[in-house]
């Protein structure tokens, strides 16, 4: 659909009106030197037909791959309903519920999925979604900034086994902001971070720590004593987690004495697609002390003057989203489909269906982990427990071994050496309830003759 109705005579009548020659003259303020060049690399546009033809042909490159890569973004079965019904006109072109009489189905499925948020992570409030859990990450970040009275550094201790895409954008985001993003190194044993590694910040004014639980390694950091280290060091704990796994492990809103005080993470394990890399969306929670802080938009549940219940957009008026530099974040438009169909998804599921997704992904990677290390020369690298994620070691680069894999059909996981030195042969893999016993036993096939 072109998004300029008027033909070039149109144009040039509204031209000639006004006096110039052309549009290029309306704009002749701005200095040449600012001015946008064309873009040089991008090739003619394609037709209909022709654009339908290479989209099929990119899907087909994923059809019949085992996917075992995991490092934020999963392989869950959707049922069938969750995108029936999401793909319905109703919510697939329904955009901001700014007018609550003529939204309250969209305004409930948000309010619904913000309830739903909240107790899985057994925290008191969320918003209603984030781009990712990468800039969910970083709207944690500054949101803990604002909220922490006692902090006036600007900085927050991020511990090393947080996802590094999300460590990347999270320091994208804040560092114009002059806030110092301060990393604490993990155990090469464990694969989780100590308490001793936090012991040279003790007594230092940080306005939060960071942990990822489960970690991007997949194992599970001692989150009970670095929540309590971090209070009793006048700290906020900010929280990025998987969503499936809460199913079955202490949610954030209960770790400690205390819990954390805001937690995150990437929604796409709730009923989306990988789809060759997105969408994804973001979530956020926060105890209810600091909602004042928290970005985006938030859905309330009220009554109409007949006593009758209905929802609307809360705590935040309209202004708040487009105020730029003076509002609380800039995050406008939600993800809304995709948040739509984790609602939905979770609702199919319920908490039982959510913890049986959990605990045959843990089983299945266990399984999947014991068939490979049976393999000469590979091993498991950390000892802590983890969830549906782990890290093997491999004679040589892990980077031509995936490689080799990939020719198999088989997306064997993460190449750790990108993201961290020393772990050029070490691959991050992960196995979902997705996977059947011949796909593990295919994988461990494929991995023993590739090391041949």
């Amino acid at each position: 659909m072109p998004y300029i109705p008027h033909t070039d005579a149109d144009i040039q009548r509204m031209l000639d009106t006004i006096g110039v020659n052309s549009i290029d003259d309306l704009f002749d303020e701005i200095p040449k030197e600012i001015i946008a060049r064309p873009l040089q690399h991008v090739p003619p546009g394609k037709s209909e037909m022709e654009t339908l033809r290479i989209m099929s042909d990119r899907a087909s490159r994923d059809s019949g791959n085992l996917c075992f890569i995991g490092a934020g973004a999963y392989e869950h079965h959707i049922p069938a309903a969750v995108w029936e019904i999401a793909a319905r006109g109703e919510f697939y072109t329904a955009y901001t519920p700014y007018q609550a009489e003529a939204s309250q189905g969209t305004l409930q499925v948000i309010y619904e999925y913000q309830s739903m948020i909240a107790h899985l992570n057994a925290m008191d409030v969320s918003n209603a979604s984030l781009y990712d859990g990468g800039s969910g990450l970083s709207e944690a970040v500054l949101m803990a900034v604002r909220a922490n009275r006692k902090s006036k550094s600007k900085k927050v201790l991020l511990l090393q086994t947080v996802n590094p895409l999300y460590r990347s954008a999270t320091r994208n985001i804040v560092d114009n902001q002059g806030i110092e993003l301060v990393e604490v190194p993990f155990n090469s044993g464990t694969g989780t971070t100590d308490l001793s590694a936090l012991e040279p910040f003790a007594g230092q004014d940080f306005a939060a720590l960071v942990i990822q639980q489960p970690n991007f390694f997949g194992s599970l950091e001692d989150v009970h004593a670095l929540t309590d280290w971090a209070h009793a060091n006048n700290m906020l704990v900010i929280a990025s987690v998987n969503p499936t796994s809460l199913a079955i492990l202490t949610p954030p809103g209960e770790w400690g004495t205390q819990g954390a005080d805001i937690a995150t993470g990437e929604g796409q394990p709730l009923g989306v697609p990988l789809s060759s890399g997105g969408p994804y969306f973001g979530f956020i929670t926060c105890k209810m002390e600091h909602v004042r802080q928290m970005p985006g938009r938030i859905i309330g549940r009220t009554v109409d003057l007949e006593g009758r219940p209905g929802f609307a957009l809360t705590l935040q008026a309209r202004e708040q989203h487009i105020r730029r530099s003076k509002a609380t974040s800039n995050i406008c438009t939600n993800q809304g489909l995709a948040m739509t169909a984790a609602t939905i998804y979770m609702s199919l599921l319920g908490a039982d269906g959510l913890a049986r997704v959990a605990e045959n992904s843990h089983a299945n990677t266990l399984t999947l982990v014991e068939k490979l290390c049976a393999i000469p020369g590979v091993k498991k690298v950390f000892s802590a427990p983890n969830f549906h994620e782990a890290v093997i070691a491999v004679p040589g680069k892990a980077s031509a071994v995936l490689q080799q894999l990939a020719a198999q059909k088989i997306q064997g996981g993460v190449d750790l050496g990108a993201y961290y030195n020393g772990l050029d042969n070490c691959i991050l893999l992960c196995a979902t309830e997705t996977k059947t016993a011949a796909d593990l036993e295919k994988y461990a096939a494929a991995l023993a003759a590739v090391l041949k």
